[in-house]
């Protein structure tokens, strides 16, 4: 690429890099990372503020101009080729005369990044890079830069991250019914329109049409050369309408119209690379049965699903439940659903043992506690888990008129959310 050109543009992205205003702390020990010899990758859906991230670690590290590289690749005036990555350093050295620490964004779009990146990494050179598609960035990591880095898997704001953005104090117990009201306010709010940066900033959830669609065309149509646009279209809206249930091949096969089961399987690993759904696996013993055991589907932000899925007034219970999934996620946890007589949403694995179930509901009344119950109490024996949760939008253990079983807890999401 020439010269001028290029650095016209590394130009023009730094100043708007380093021009970043209205950040909030996001809940990462940064200084793990920072003083880390390692690569440092930072992956996550598009939008969720990875950037962002990059700029509070170079503020955190106290970087001046010169000291610091910063590029987005996802840039449509550059041509991708691996011979950028070297013009780039090279031309941070030629304007400031000395080496810096490299931010590179959305390094995916770059075939065989990660050589360059391993190159400079041995030269002691400190490396940030981030990207939206899972598969590309670990085998790429796995062939050049195995046990050389350290990986951040970045999501949209979660409520404690909600309320600092919105300048809200994170208050998690003795809160005042003034106090109470409004944290349930905000909590349904954050349930509504979910937690992209832009939208949380600009109360807009239409902006949310506009990520789905960049996804979909972008990460996934653009990316694997797909003809059947509409069909993987289908396929995403129907499971952002039917978050935490079961779903079968044939289910997918039938509402979108694609015949082949293989394609079924490679748009949803598309749909998963791009960080749009995650998963859920029954419990098994066996790896086997887990992976031939049907699975459930939970999308990346609770506002995909009401701007594009389902009325919200009907699904609050949904939402609950994807955003319960979320924060186990966002804390590495190791999930699973339950079920056999009964099922239980979630049951957490921690080494070679089942250590927790919980339980999600919006509401607890006398026509839903023995479904809500027997779940939770069956997943309990089946594991020898002595407490079990069960998570409500707004009720806890003491608001319960009902005998509520050995070993089990009623909380507010709010409060589980922010403990």
């Amino acid at each position: 690429m020439h010269k001028d050109k290029l650095k016209e543009i590394l130009l023009d992205q730094k100043e708007v890099f380093s021009n970043r205003k209205g950040l909030i702390e996001r809940d990462i020990r940064l200084e793990n990372y920072i003083s880390t010899g390692q690569v440092v990758v930072i992956s996550g859906v598009r939008r969720c503020g990875k950037s962002s991230l990059l700029y509070l670690i170079k503020e955190a590290m106290k970087l001046n101009e010169a000291d610091y590289c910063y590029f987005n690749f996802d840039d449509e005036r550059i041509i991708p080729d691996t011979s950028i990555l070297n013009q780039i350093f090279n031309l941070h050295i030629e304007i400031y005369g000395k080496g810096p620490v490299l931010f590179f964004d959305e390094i995916q779009n770059i075939d065989h990044w990660e050589k360059f990146i391993n190159r400079v990494h041995e030269q002691g050179v400190k490396v940030f890079v981030t990207g939206s598609n899972a598969k590309l960035l670990s085998s790429e990591i796995s062939s050049s830069l195995t046990g050389r880095n350290k990986q951040i898997t970045l999501f949209p704001f979660s409520f404690a991250e909600y309320l600092r953005f919105c300048n809200r104090d994170k208050q998690d117990k003795n809160l005042s019914s003034k106090s109470k009201a409004l944290i349930l306010k905000d909590l349904n709010q954050y349930m509504l329109s979910g937690g992209f940066p832009l939208v949380v900033k600009e109360n807009d959830t239409e902006i949310l049409n506009a990520y789905f669609q960049d996804i979909i065309y972008r990460d996934i149509i653009a990316r694997y050369r797909i003809t059947q646009v509409n069909e993987v279209r289908q396929i995403g809206l129907y499971l952002i309408s039917n978050l935490g249930k079961l779903f079968s091949y044939s289910t997918l096969q039938k509402i979108s119209g694609v015949k082949s089961s293989s394609s079924i399987k490679d748009y949803l690993e598309y749909f998963e690379q791009s960080y749009l759904f995650f998963y859920l696996k029954k419990f098994d013993y066996s790896v086997r049965k887990q992976v031939m055991n049907p699975k459930k589907a939970y999308t990346i932000d609770s506002g995909f699903a009401n701007r594009l899925g389902f009325s919200f007034s009907e699904n609050k219970g949904r939402i609950i439940e994807n955003i319960v999934y979320l924060e186990l996620l966002r804390q590495g946890k190791e999930v699973y659903y339950y079920a056999e007589r009964n099922e239980c949403d979630f049951l957490v694995k921690e080494g070679f043992s089942i250590n927790h179930a919980i339980q999600v509901c919006y509401s607890i009344d006398v026509n839903s506690i023995s479904r809500e119950f027997d779940g939770l109490t069956d997943a309990m024996q089946t594991h020898n888990i002595k407490n079990g949760l069960l998570i409500t939008f707004d009720q806890e253990s003491s608001d319960i008129d009902y005998q509520i079983p050995q070993g089990i807890n009623i909380i507010p999401l709010w409060r589980w959310l922010l403990q």
